[in-house]
């Protein structure tokens, strides 16, 4: 068969572009499609990144793709109590999301990718043995048209339409997922720290967060547990409501209770275990669609990146070889597993733990750990930041123990 290219990628965000940039790089014929009008448009995520991937990747941020530095983290309990986390690994930016994509995007047309914007893929073309070699897309909503590859790249993000019809299980359950709503706000005074705040009457089994920007804005949002039914206790409406919780929080906050709201979106976002497989004959899962995403605080564009490295550096052995069959590709899946996959599975199970612990628990263990204990946790050392816990409030063991059996 006579392709059109050697592969196709269907999205154009961190984990399709970064992709397609290192394919292209080492001489493959790339085309990105992507359903929007415009890469990175709209914004739907707190926008921060830290700088460990971008720097393992020698790439240099220009100063346009972020608003600000990031020099840490401090997270708050129900009670207001707080622990400021600072350290090498905490450095990194909140981004100007829209700019950041599409500089990511124009790397890999530098390299050699084609990128066609407002192009909807709407079904895997098969050979007569059903596997995946092309895709049926339509431009601006015109006559569909067939565009065919020997390996078909799913970037695609939270839908991962394509990505089922190639038979990967990519839906998503109420428990696996957080229901979210942010603002972008102004005027806000911060100290270059993302902001956690912590409490189940504030967040059911989620966060708030206040990301800082430039220019004395923030992005304000909250993530909500996708089964949580706090909606009708809190305000009246059944299930749950994030942004009436967001509203309440705002209102109590000193800053931001008078603030401008200069940006107003909701969204879904991946805090469950990625998906059972991220290959098959021909074709692969990399980045949010294939639910690579830090389960604590859904975060993914680092995770998306790095994924389509090790995606890239196997399909271009694979290339060499012109073999895409499932057995060429899994070194991909195995490196991933092995790698941050092992992390991230510490931090699910992480968060399966503490949303069982009632705001007066979260409130004693913040008064309990230091910032050196919350990086061991986070880190996914969780041996002396439970033992310290369950030395004063024994009743916590059978909760806690949980951390302590991987």
């Amino acid at each position: 068969m006579k392709y059109d290219h050697d592969v196709i990628v269907i999205g154009g965000g961190p984990s399709g572009s970064t992709f397609a940039r290192i394919a292209a790089g080492a001489g493959m014929d790339v085309l990105i499609i992507d359903k929007r009008k415009e890469i990175g448009v709209p914004v739907r995520c707190g926008e921060g990144l830290g700088e460990r991937e971008v720097i393992k990747q020698d790439l240099e941020l220009p100063k346009r793709c972020y608003s600000t530095e990031i020099e840490g983290a401090k997270v708050v309990a129900p009670n207001g109590k707080s622990i400021v986390w600072k350290g090498p690994e905490t450095t990194g930016w909140v981004l100007e999301r829209k700019i950041f994509d599409k500089w990511l995007c124009e790397l890999a047309v530098e390299k050699g990718a084609h990128v066609k914007v407002y192009t909807r893929a709407i079904e895997v073309l098969k050979d007569e043995k059903g596997r995946p070699n092309g895709v049926k897309v339509s431009h601006g909503g015109r006559e569909p048209h067939d565009i065919n590859a020997p390996l078909i790249v799913s970037a695609e993000g939270m839908e991962a339409l394509m990505a089922r019809q190639m038979g990967f299980k990519t839906v998503h359950q109420l428990y696996d997922v957080d229901t979210c709503y942010e603002y972008e706000m102004k005027p806000y005074d911060h100290e270059n720290l993302i902001e956690l705040y912590f409490g189940n009457e504030m967040a059911p089994r989620g966060y708030v967060w206040i990301f800082p920007k430039a220019d004395k804005k923030a992005n304000v949002g909250i993530g909500v547990g996708g089964n949580v039914e706090n909606g009708e206790k809190q305000s009246g409406i059944k299930g749950a409501n994030p942004k009436v919780l967001l509203d309440r929080f705002i209102e109590k906050n000193e800053q931001l209770k008078d603030a401008s709201t200069l940006l107003d979106f909701g969204g879904v976002i991946s805090v469950g275990a990625p998906i059972n497989e991220f290959v098959k004959d021909n074709c692969m899962a990399i980045g949010t669609g294939a639910k690579q995403v830090d389960p604590i605080h859904g975060g993914g564009i680092a995770l998306a990146m790095e994924s389509a490295v090790m995606a890239a550096d196997v399909v271009l052995k694979a290339h060499e070889k012109k073999d895409y069959s499932k057995d060429s590709l899994y070194e991909y899946e195995k490196t991933w597993r092995a790698g941050p996959g092992k992390k991230v599975a510490k931090r699910l199970l992480l968060r399966k733990v503490m949303e069982k612990v009632s705001d007066d628990d979260l409130n004693y263990i913040f008064n309990t750990i230091t910032d050196d204990d919350l990086k061991q946790t986070m880190d996914g050392n969780f041996a002396c930041p439970v033992a310290k816990v369950v030395a004063g409030r024994p009743q916590l063991l059978g909760i806690l123990s949980g951390l302590l059996s991987k």
